[in-house]
């Protein structure tokens, strides 16, 4: 069994049961490799997690803010996402302590790995639910996810990049930004799309996806960085 204990220096919490945070870092691809051990995989710590975290997030939010459901909705998601709980997870190395299969290992940079991290954040606070209670999920939760909300609220993260790009383009050049399909390649299946997204006559940056929305959303994102909006 690993040594969890830098683990939990990170987390600021110490498990009285150290095996349900141990069990918080199982993906069931491990078991399929490892069927005696003694633990099972990180799946249902994970549901209930997500909603410990989902109150957490909601009350603070309704205590701290008087906005309309609206936006305090959108500010909620922008916290809870797969991508803040897996950057999350990569700040408090909790990659490093991942039980995963084999190939599951070697596959660093996939999106599939992205999930994992965030999936297995929300199994450590559904974990410290079980071994301390709401209030110590609570202390966790403010300190390592709340605090990213001024950054996200000051700099309009909770919109997503087509919303933010069009919203810095009225406001920056007096233009709508326009989508358009350069290329698509693939079977029906896995068609890969290539979207352009323009300014006028310029053309910003190209964004790629399995889908046009991705793409325009791949291309938005490139096109904020590209303006330094």
């Amino acid at each position: 069994m690993q040594d969890l204990k830098g683990l939990q220096q990170r987390l600021g919490q110490h498990w009285r049961n150290e095996n349900l945070l141990r069990q918080a870092l199982v993906h069931r691809s491990y078991l399929n490799e490892h069927p005696d051990f003694p633990l099972g995989h990180n799946e249902r710590l994970e549901f209930l997690g997500d909603a410990v975290l989902e109150l957490v997030i909601t009350e603070h939010l309704y205590v701290t803010y008087p906005n309309p459901e609206g936006e305090l909705t959108n500010w909620r998601a922008s916290l809870v996402n797969a991508d803040t709980l897996a950057e999350v997870a990569r700040e408090l190395t909790i990659e490093d302590y991942l039980l995963l299969s084999r190939g599951e290992a070697q596959d660093t940079k996939s999106k599939a790995r992205h999930y994992i991290l965030a999936n297995a954040m929300e199994a450590i606070i559904g974990s410290l639910y079980l071994d301390q209670g709401f209030e110590a999920c609570k202390t966790l939760i403010h300190r390592v996810l709340v605090v990213k909300l001024e950054f996200i609220i000051t700099n309009k993260l909770y919109l997503d990049p087509k919303s933010r790009f069009q919203e810095a383009a009225q406001e920056k050049v007096g233009i709508t930004p326009a989508y358009r399909v350069v290329g698509e390649s693939g079977p029906d299946h896995a068609k890969r799309f290539e979207v352009a997204v323009m300014l006028g006559s310029e053309q910003v940056s190209v964004g790629i996806g399995s889908s046009k929305q991705e793409a325009q959303m791949d291309a938005a994102e490139k096109a904020l960085i590209a303006k330094g909006w």
